[in-house]
């Protein structure tokens, strides 16, 4: 079965094509560095992670480019409020490019922990200024925007097509304007491609038509078709940017270039509480590094690859403590699986595990709709086969083990992004716990030889009660493991 992905444009799902073989373009909007990350960002970046891994696994080359927004991100659906650095620097007293400095290190460090691979392009808003002044200058030209007292907005009435992808008609957006039509603007639903700066306004940069700043959505366009040209394969974001941002972003780039801007447009679902939006403007948000002084980082992943990415995930704390549970079951047999294979030798038993279906039904999975809901359900029945196999048999073969590994490797680590190597890693640390766990079971051997079980329980569960699993092996071998 080809890949099938569902195209917010169309409204249905489409057989993945390119447009061009074997090579994808693909652009995700990054985040607005004023604040620290929540798990909606989590949601969504993981959600993407997913599906660049999973094109590079179905040999596609793939250029993923993911902006920074420092400048320009104002409030409000028509791009007439406040710019979001700003206001985060007014309220930290801190120069905006200070502000964005540090989220965006904040922003990186949160996804690294949740084992997010880095987009090969990261561009900054603020370091491609020209490119916007000149995608601006072309918009004038072809007659889509026009200049108002230093300021230069888009022109929806020029652009017929505007609404295609959100539903929206101009005559809704108008009647739904939530501001007081500026004398300036010719219609209420016209957005802003370049402000004029007000006389305090400290970001601020020389053009043909006013010193300012540019507007939120003509960021995004100008730095997407700067990396990946005209027209592009992929274009992901969040729900909530489908309008206006995403909708806007089509209406400058395709009246600037007279071409389809984005063949495939994919949308991720929110983080709900109580059934509610998840958002700094609600304040019902958890900063994914207040979440991981909770959880593992790797449990807040799978929490998040539970759910569909065009699903709702509802947070709590009891939803992310059962994730952690399921993430430790699964994580606990490929460990076994992995401690097994230290001793294990060829000949042996062979599992009668049929693992290429297990790897079909994962696939088919991930190639309808990258439904990882689906495919984590597939590593479950696949872990309850091994465990029972383990479980019947002292002495599997080398081999067997072997390819149940690689399978885990190739389908949980490589595609879906976990970990379930112990972090017991190289680190000095972890290399004394590693040393002192051996001694202690080496002395533990010695305490069951000579039948002293009440002091041998003890140990194990005192080691229970510090978060470190004991287990005796019907083999007469004992292991050890950091328990959730």
């Amino acid at each position: 079965m080809p890949l099938h992905l569902y195209n917010t444009l169309t409204r249905q799902k489409e057989e993945f094509k390119p447009l061009h073989e074997k090579y994808v373009g693909m652009y995700v909007c990054g985040p607005t560095v004023y604040g620290h990350s929540h798990l909606g960002h989590g949601k969504s970046y993981v959600a993407f992670d997913v599906i660049v891994r999973y094109l590079r696994y179905l040999g596609y080359k793939v250029t993923y480019v993911q902006n920074i927004t420092d400048v320009g991100h104002l409030l409000g659906d028509t791009n007439e409020g406040e710019d979001r650095l700003l206001k985060a620097s007014r309220l930290e007293q801190k120069h905006p490019m200070e502000i964005a400095e540090h989220y965006t290190r904040s922003y990186f460090e949160d996804m690294d922990a949740l084992n997010v691979l880095r987009p090969d392009i990261s561009p900054r808003a603020t370091g491609h200024i020209v490119e916007q002044i000149e995608m601006v200058k072309e918009l004038i030209a072809k007659g889509f925007a026009y200049e108002a007292n230093g300021s230069v907005y888009f022109d929806v009435h020029k652009f017929h097509d505007y609404g295609k992808l959100s539903g929206r008609t101009v005559g809704e957006l108008e009647a739904g304007a939530r501001v007081e039509v500026k004398s300036e603007k010719r219609h209420p639903a016209d957005f802003a491609l370049w402000k004029k700066a007000d006389p305090e306004h400290i970001m601020r940069w020389p053009s043909p038509w006013a010193e300012g700043f540019p507007g939120w959505h003509i960021e995004c366009s100008a730095m997407s078709m700067k990396y990946l040209g005209e027209s592009f394969d992929i274009h992901g974001g969040g729900l909530e940017n489908q309008f206006p941002h995403h909708e806007c972003e089509i209406a400058q780039s395709e009246g600037a270039t007279g071409k389809p801007f984005v063949k495939y447009w994919l949308h991720n679902n929110m983080v709900t509480v109580d059934g509610q939006k998840m958002g700094k403007s609600l304040n019902n948000f958890t900063t994914l590094k207040d979440a991981f002084k909770k959880w593992k980082p790797e449990t807040i992943r799978f929490f998040i690859l539970q759910s569909h990415y065009r699903s709702t995930l509802d947070f709590s704390d009891e939803a992310v403590d059962a994730a952690g549970k399921g993430l430790d079951k699964l994580g606990n047999t490929v460990r076994t699986v992995r401690e097994r294979m230290k001793s294990a030798t060829d000949p042996g038993t062979t599992a009668p595990i049929d693992l290429a279906r297990h790897k079909a039904a994962f696939l088919a999975a991930m190639d309808d709709d990258f439904n990882t809901p689906q495919a984590l359900a597939v590593l479950f029945d696949l872990s309850r086969e091994v465990n029972q196999f383990l479980a019947a048999e002292a002495s599997p073969s080398l081999s067997s083990l072997q390819h149940i590994d690689a399978l885990y490797r190739e389908l949980a680590e490589t595609i879906l992004g976990l970990t379930f190597d112990d972090t017991r890693g190289d680190s000095s640390d972890a290399l004394i716990l590693d040393g002192l766990m051996g001694l202690i079971l080496d002395l533990r051997k010695d305490i069951r030889a000579q039948k002293m079980y009440a002091l041998s329980d003890k140990i194990r569960d005192t080691l229970k009660a510090m978060g470190i699993v004991v287990e005796d092996k019907k083999d007469g071998t004992t292991t050890w493991r950091k328990g959730q």
